[in-house]
């Protein structure tokens, strides 16, 4: 259940960084690209984004556990960007799929993804029973 919230959470994110034009990040929907596609592409999307994180990402992020150390904590915005590349990366070979045109704005956009994904944590953590 927490991996399909953190999905849907994930599409709601890269949709809202889609609305931003000046990130130059985009979806390809499926075809014939009505609202339906458009929104199942984002969660398909998303599932490959959490699935990049969670087994590319972590791998990365043990491995440059002393960059965190020395860059106290900022080499993370840099490997989430370049996750959110690899993941466009790996859906490039279809006509759907994310498109990041730009690694800087990619960064950009990944640290926009963080926050929405920050902030809807917080929001939908499970509260602890008294």
């Amino acid at each position: 259940m927490r991996f399909l919230i953190r999905v849907v959470v994930n599409a709601f994110a890269i949709w809202v960084v889609t609305l931003i034009p000046a990130l130059q990040v985009s979806v390809i929907a499926f075809p014939p690209g009505e609202t339906l596609q458009l929104v199942l592409t984002l969660l398909l999307v998303a599932v490959i984004f959490a699935l990049v994180n969670t087994i590319i990402g972590t791998v990365i992020k043990v491995l440059a556990f002393p960059l965190y150390i020395l860059t106290l904590g900022l080499i993370g915005l840099l490997i989430n960007a370049f996750l959110l590349w690899l993941t466009a990366w790996l859906t490039h070979w279809w006509n759907w799929g994310l498109r990041v045109e730009d690694f800087w704005w990619g960064l950009v956009a990944a640290i926009i993804i963080s926050l929405i994904n920050w902030v809807f944590g917080i929001i939908l953590r499970p509260r602890p029973k008294d």
